[in-house]
């Protein structure tokens, strides 16, 4: 049997998601098939030469750890562990840079500069949203008017508009297959989320990200925005450790994303 190292942290808090809940439960799950080990994201550079791979999950925002972090990727990379998120996605893995790149190559997202000097890129908007680079779980977020930007003279930060959505919707992604959606129907509350039944078109939005992002595997979360038009825009791409809010799911939705899970741990 082999050995896997579930890298998480039992013990993060995050608003409207019990990290440690779903941990546990995948992990019931896994030590079915595998020996299992799991350590907090700062001590699991001590377990990575005794195990066969490792899969990294809940762990919180790695700027709450960075060092200890920089460290593993480098210790899994130099001796060629595999990792389940692979390291080689471009979106959130690798800070929000993605969001210009995204912008540069015309793909439906949120309109983002990172600079006040591009602010005519975004249209006409009374207020913006203003996000630091590595930011992750609305940290550093700041809703700010046209004039308080200039005064502060934002750079090296994302710029958005703040958009008049309908409501915002993530599509969960094992390796390059879809496996479930969820939408938050009030859009005041980002967690209190539904299942939601996507259709061909929102699946090809939600793909071309996949594509973009070309990830060997992993778990990739896309999350959007529903505009009044009916249009989707994509907020973010989570491609390092995606909250997978599994507690939401009927059994059988579960028992279909924890088989389709391990058959992906399998060819590792």
């Amino acid at each position: 049997m082999k050995k896997l190292l579930f890298v998480t942290d039992f013990y993060c808090e995050v608003k409207g998601r019990n990290y440690y809940e779903e941990d546990l439960y995948l992990t019931s799950k896994l030590m079915e098939d595998y020996n299992l080990i799991t350590a907090h994201p700062k001590q699991a550079i001590a377990f990575i030469e005794d195990v066969d791979f490792v899969v990294l999950r809940n762990t919180g925002p790695v700027k709450n750890y960075q060092e200890s972090y920089d460290d593993f990727v480098k210790a899994v990379q130099e001796k060629n562990i595999k990792t389940f998120n692979s390291f080689d996605g471009k979106a959130d893995m690798k800070g929000k840079d993605y969001m210009l790149q995204l912008m540069n190559q015309d793909y439906p997202i949120i309109p983002t500069i990172d600079h006040f000097s591009e602010i005519e890129k975004l249209g006409t908007s009374q207020k913006y949203l203003v996000k630091l680079k590595d930011g992750a779980d609305s940290i550093g977020i700041e809703i700010m008017s046209k004039n308080e930007i200039l005064q502060k003279k934002i750079s090296d930060k994302l710029i958005q508009p703040f958009l008049d959505f309908e409501y915002e919707v993530s599509f969960y992604y094992i390796d390059d297959e879809f496996q479930y959606a969820l939408y938050a129907p009030d859009k005041n509350k980002r967690w209190a989320l539904e299942v939601y039944h996507a259709n061909n078109e929102d699946l090809v939005f939600a793909k071309s990200f996949i594509d973009w992002n070309n990830m060997t595997r992993g778990i990739t979360r896309v999350d959007a925005c529903r505009l009044k038009d009916g249009s989707l825009l994509l907020v973010e791409l989570e491609d390092l450790n995606p909250y997978l809010s599994l507690d939401l799911l009927d059994e059988m939705m579960i028992e279909k994303f924890v088989k389709n899970l391990k058959i992906a741990l399998k060819k590792i």
